[in-house]
């Protein structure tokens, strides 16, 4: 499985950023979805996640009412909009395949993963 992330870029506080990751080498209706991120000197952490069908999402505390996770079944794409963003949403963010049977949020549970794309928020 392949992963492709893109949409990021600089963006200013209160500004919103929409990011689409691409898959390609799987069946990507089978797939749970997530999205980590990885600020610099700091561990990856878990963002947002969605079940194969769409119908299960998961946020983390951080992100939630702010970040929406969806998915297109038939465009093998998953996206991150990103709204209301702050100075700490400042990472690269990473999205990833999860081929177990329950959508997981630790990055153990991701089996694939993409080359992430990077989002700055200046104050």
């Amino acid at each position: 499985v392949q992963l492709q992330a893109s949409g990021g870029g600089l963006v200013q506080a209160g500004g919103s950023l929409r990011l689409s990751c691409a898959a390609s080498g799987g069946t990507f209706s089978t797939y749970h979805m997530g999205w980590f991120r990885q600020a610099p000197g700091k561990e990856r952490e878990f963002v947002a996640a969605i079940s194969r069908g769409g119908g299960i999402t998961y946020y983390a505390d951080s992100v939630k009412g702010r970040f929406t996770i969806s998915r297109d079944n038939a465009k093998n794409t998953v996206y991150l909009q990103m709204n209301s963003l702050k100075p700490e949403d400042t990472a690269v963010y990473y999205c990833a395949v999860d081929i177990g049977r329950r959508v997981g949020t630790a990055t153990s549970e991701y089996d694939y993963w993409g080359q992430g794309t990077l989002v700055t928020v200046s104050s």
